[in-house]
């Protein structure tokens, strides 16, 4: 994981660049998997605008974080076909499997739980997103056995 004492070295390119702000959150975003609190001071810093600007740019936008996200990022869809179809019932396994609610994170940083309106693939329904992997047509047993995979240790 890149430092926060990295920030100066990732912001240089974008130094003094005022149009810069959506990239160089973009940036620190990717690098530290969220924005803490010294990103958006450097930010501001180093393209010379207020930190208030970069903070509500960061905010007006929902791809950026500014809690850590786990390991793993597990999104449930709640669109109409999924819902029908049975996400709420898997969410809730899911909630009971991990011991957190949809939107938080375990105290481990394993994984992350969101439910999401819409994934796009309604013909799979119900659909969980797994980091950039699609898992469709699940059922609460297949839920468990998918986060079962991504909870053993790497090999």
């Amino acid at each position: 994981m890149v430092l926060q004492t990295d920030l100066p070295q990732i912001l240089a390119p974008y130094k003094g660049k005022k149009g810069s702000v959506i990239t160089a959150l973009q940036k620190i975003q990717d690098k530290l998997g969220y924005l803490p609190e010294e990103a958006i001071s450097e930010i501001a810093r180093l393209l010379a605008v207020s930190e208030n600007e970069v903070y509500g740019i960061a905010t007006f936008y929902d791809q950026f974080r500014f809690t850590r996200q786990g390991d793993h990022v597990i999104r449930i869809c709640c669109g109409t076909a999924c819902h029908v179809h049975g996400s709420p019932r898997i969410a809730e396994i899911l909630e009971e499997e991990l011991g957190i609610r949809c939107g938080e994170t375990t105290e481990d940083y394993k994984f992350s739980l969101q439910r999401v309106a819409c994934v796009g693939a309604c013909a799979l329904a119900p659909v969980m997103v797994v980091d950039k992997t699609v898992h469709g047509k699940m059922s609460t047993t297949e839920a468990r056995q998918v986060l079962s995979k991504y909870s053993q240790p790497k090999t």
